[in-house]
């Protein structure tokens, strides 16, 4: 995958900043072990692939890649890693290991790998801790050649965003067929108990990329990414990159874009508002930010404190009822004092925010998932695409197996179906069809106690 444009740079000084140097003079073992400094610096993710159930077993991270038959994909690129000789050849293993991984994910989870592993094939955690088993052999290689921090920087940054599916994230050439852009999200909670969890957000990616949905108005063709639980990648511009390359080209640019990623137990929000404001929960890293959502450098983006959903909400209200129900949730937050953001207790209600008010919370919170609607539709109106509709869905949340200690059952695998089905059935209805319902919020809760349900908010 070649990253096109100057605007995907930004992301080298994060990857640069992770610890990237082997240590020399470790002794290895012999074969292809020599080639990884297993002292070498590894990030927070890398190091929960060691991490197992309190109740003890296996590596759940390693096990869940097991299970899924992708331990052949990683060993295949150690294997191949160890034998590359040049920087070109590198870059090349980097760009096709990252696509190829995407691609098999995707594969696997729509059905046409059934060759591959055991576990649920629409299981979102084996991709998850592939990639960080790949990017962690990236990080401790240790080359033929001389290889420098920025240099080792591209290649896993080249990795990483083919391992997202944002190397193949642009539309088709060919006959115009109606087009949606969609993004999910990695699991996240994961430390102690939680290393099990998983992200319907996530699975849902898997399981729309490349497909054609038939709408009332026709089919419609689906792309989608997955992005990070983590506050830096969004700093240097994953969000706008995604969106930014297909809003970019004009001859294929989607007519819906929609955020995804998990909300409140037992419900889809359709949420009206986007803040910009963070709350300061940590991320995947572990690491807490606060503040006001920063821009993302070479885009165009107003500076604005609050952005609307545009999506058809009337019209995927008036979906065909699936498992859950589904609301249209108006609350946001402000701060009370808008010459001091980030202190006081944030006012929250269900009308709409006035000229001068600060952010305190959109209606989905004020962690990534509404940062990833917040990136994407201010880059949308930045460019002037109001002709595109644009918002984010929360989906229910999918919870763990009722046992403890168990990586999946049946009662898990069915939520997280229903969850991907019933996307669909909302995705269809927002490319077609008429509204039936109106639009109210979620009945029999507060606005500050709807935004409070979101997993990571803190007001």
């Amino acid at each position: 995958m070649k990253i096109p444009g100057t605007r995907w740079g930004a992301f080298l000084p994060l990857l640069i900043a992770l610890p990237v140097f082997a240590v020399p003079g470790v002794a290895q073992a012999e074969g292809a072990r020599a080639c990884f400094d297993d002292f070498a610096a590894i990030t927070v993710e890398e190091k929960r692939l060691t991490a197992t159930m309190p109740s003890g077993g296996p590596a759940v991270g390693p096990e869940l890649v097991r299970l899924a038959g992708f331990d052949k994909l990683v060993s295949d690129f150690k294997t191949r890693l160890c034998a590359t000789k040049t920087a070109l050849r590198a870059e090349k293993l980097a760009e096709t290991a990252g696509d190829g991984l995407w691609r098999t994910a995707v594969d696997r989870a729509q059905g046409r790998r059934p060759d591959l592993g055991s576990i649920d094939k629409a299981d979102d955690r084996p991709l998850y801790w592939a990639r960080l088993e790949m990017s962690k052999a990236l990080r401790q290689w240790t080359p033929r050649f001389p290889l420098s921090a920025p240099a080792r920087a591209e290649l896993l940054k080249a990795f990483d965003f083919g391992a997202r599916g944002l190397g193949d994230s642009r539309f088709p050439p060919g006959p115009k067929p109606r087009r949606v852009l969609v993004s999910g999200f990695d699991p996240f909670t994961l430390n102690g108990a939680g290393v099990r969890i998983a992200n319907p957000s996530g699975a849902a990616a898997l399981h729309l990329d490349g497909k054609v949905i038939q709408t009332p108005t026709g089919p419609a063709l689906v792309q989608a990414v997955s992005f990070p639980v983590v506050w830096s990648y969004f700093d240097a511009g994953i969000v706008e990159a995604a969106y930014g390359q297909a809003f970019e080209d004009r001859f294929r640019r989607p007519e819906l874009i929609m955020t995804i990623s998990q909300g409140r137990p037992g419900r889809f929000d359709i949420e009206r508002w986007a803040g910009a404001w963070r709350g300061g929960s940590p991320d995947n890293l572990d690491e807490p930010v606060r503040g006001p959502v920063p821009p993302a450098g070479g885009w165009p983006q107003p500076d604005v404190q609050f952005i609307e959903t545009t999506l058809p909400y009337e019209k995927m209200l008036a979906a065909p009822a699936g498992a859950y129900q589904v609301r249209y949730n108006q609350a946001f937050c402000v701060w009370p004092d808008s010459t001091k953001p980030g202190t006081g207790t944030a006012v929250c209600r269900t009308d709409a925010p006035k000229p001068g008010e600060v952010a305190a919370s959109g209606g989905g919170g004020n962690y990534l998932s509404n940062e990833s609607m917040y990136r994407s539709n201010r880059l949308r109106t930045g460019l002037g695409l109001s002709g595109i509709a644009g918002g984010h869905l929360h989906t229910p949340v999918l919870g763990t197996p009722a046992d403890p200690s168990a990586l999946t059952d049946a009662d898990f695998e069915a939520r997280r179906a229903a969850i991907s089905s019933q996307i669909v059935t909302l995705l269809t209805a927002a490319l077609g069809g008429s509204a039936s319902k109106a639009a109210t919020p979620a009945p029999g809760a507060s606005a500050r106690a709807d935004v409070l349900a979101i997993p990571g908010t803190t007001l």
